[in-house]
């Protein structure tokens, strides 16, 4: 969406990790922790809304994760991590003022200047909460730069909901409206203002001023086909459609060619795209 961004560490953080500290573990979920991150000497790192960062443990390996949390947020920063692989297995295994090893930021990021002045409806399903909360903090700290914020989150169960006292929070924010589902409510979990269906029933509902408004999607890959249609059906049009694509970027660089669309790198082009960009490639959605 906006130019290529090279890593804000150093040049060198391109290719060599940078080994940063963990500072806080938070369990968001049964399957996802919260890790908050700091680089030495109390440097930021950079990043902007949507980026992701190359996340190594020594003797392991490396995995692409998205940073959630905003640039806005000084001193650290921020992983939502799924316990899925080698990699975030043996990061579960660690502990405060442990370190890992950071390359980046990689990517684009939302394009929060064309964003500026409009009504922004945001749209994240199951772990996909984990990127769009760097935009919800960006768009928090800058609540003036945008006409209208609405979130819409979907989870498989209330225990799944990523960050729940913060989504409580953005329920009763004022100038945010947030509206939650899930899949599936069991009756021995309780999560009030939840409506038990799929993440495109709140869309119907919402009043969309088509000429000033910007959709973003970040989600499951299934996802993305139905919730498009139903902002079709609500008048937008492909080129007011956000979608951060979900593809495994092994090197970051454009070097190894696992997250290739086509002619299209998604660690390079992406991962966010504006919709009318790649509506026509086979594939990306």
């Amino acid at each position: 969406m906006d130019s290529k961004t090279s890593a804000c560490l150093s040049d060198k953080s391109l290719y060599v990790p940078t080994m940063c500290s963990i500072t806080h573990i938070s369990e968001l979920t049964p399957t996802e922790n919260l890790y908050r991150i700091e680089i030495p000497g109390g440097k930021d790192l950079g990043q902007k809304p949507g980026q992701f960062v190359q996340v190594s443990i020594i003797g392991v390996g490396e995995v692409p994760i998205s940073v959630c949390s905003s640039p806005t947020r000084k001193g650290y920063f921020e992983l939502s991590v799924r316990n899925v692989g080698s990699v975030t297995n043996a990061m579960y295994k660690l502990k405060v003022n442990d370190k890992i090893g950071i390359r980046g930021p990689f990517g684009n990021s939302f394009d929060t200047e064309k964003m500026k002045g409009k009504e922004l409806i945001l749209i994240a399903g199951g772990l996909g909460l984990a990127p769009m909360r760097s935009l919800i903090q960006y768009c928090e700290d800058h609540i003036e730069e945008f006409k209208n914020v609405t979130i819409l989150s979907g989870a498989k169960t209330p225990e799944f909901q990523l960050f729940k006292h913060e989504v409580e929070q953005w329920k009763h924010c004022e100038e945010l409206a947030c509206f939650c589902c899930v899949d599936a409510d069991p009756e021995s979990i309780r999560y009030d203002e939840v409506e038990k269906c799929r993440i495109t029933k709140l869309i119907p509902p919402l009043t969309i001023n088509i000429d000033n408004t910007i959709a973003v999607i970040v989600g499951p890959p299934v996802m993305y086909k139905f919730v498009i249609q139903e902002l079709k059906k609500k008048g937008l049009t492909e080129d007011k459609i956000v979608v951060s694509l979900e593809r495994y970027m092994k090197c970051g660089v454009g070097k190894c060619g696992h997250c290739s669309i086509d002619n299209l790198y998604v660690c390079l082009d992406g991962p966010v795209f504006w919709l009318n960009e790649i509506s026509n490639l086979r594939g990306a959605i």
